[in-house]
């Protein structure tokens, strides 16, 4: 089991890093969020889960075990599997999400894609007495340090994010434009979100 991977970063895709550690380049999967804290060249430390199948060994990457956490608390709902719980994390910070689920708001939940009244329903039902929305006051911190970058570089890492999340590449420029004239200063994982928001329903 690897449970963390320290090391400089090779590369940033639209929802993995490559991360070198001890000579080997680790491919681990991570939100919008968490990837916008990292820079190429700069060493890098991510808690990561891996997720075993038949076929293949997949790393989920996190800034914080309350993100890690989460993510393997929502694959313990039946019909969540770890590429719709990287889903919900994109789109709901750990706070949010506790929030979300402790208010039954299914709203908040319906906003990411792939998840409907249905399984929000679930979340609700299965998670509400798990989480506290006291629990984990920071959320994941791979967001935040973003508001330096150029306004083009962001929009563009916003609008790979949404169309590896399904939507049509004319879809991901109008909502991206969208919530940048809201939030001109906006950071890529507030900018994702919002543009989600606007975009609405699962794909």
């Amino acid at each position: 089991m690897i449970a963390a991977v320290r090391g400089p970063v090779l590369h940033i895709g639209l929802d993995h890093a490559v991360v070198e550690a001890a000579g080997v380049g680790y491919k681990i999967h991570a939100t919008p969020g968490t990837l916008a804290g990292l820079h190429r060249g700069n060493e890098a430390l991510l808690l990561t889960t891996m997720v075993v199948r038949e076929d293949s060994m997949t790393l989920y990457g996190f800034s914080s075990d309350e993100s890690r956490e989460l993510f393997a608390l929502l694959q313990t709902v039946t019909g969540v599997g770890p590429r719709l719980a990287m889903a919900v994390l994109a789109v709901l910070e750990p706070n949010a999400l506790r929030l979300a689920l402790a208010n039954g708001d299914t709203k908040a939940l319906m906003r990411v894609p792939g998840v409907g009244k249905r399984v929000a329903d679930r979340l609700i039902v299965d998670l509400r007495d798990k989480v506290s929305a006291a629990d984990g006051m920071t959320g994941d911190a791979g967001g935040a340090t973003n508001g330096s970058a150029p306004a083009a570089t962001v929009a563009d890492t916003v609008i790979e994010a949404l169309t590896g999340l399904g939507f049509t590449a004319a879809q991901a420029e109008q909502a991206t434009a969208g919530a940048l004239e809201l939030e001109p200063a906006a950071t890529s994982s507030v900018l994702l979100r919002s543009a989600l928001a606007s975009l609405g329903g699962p794909r």
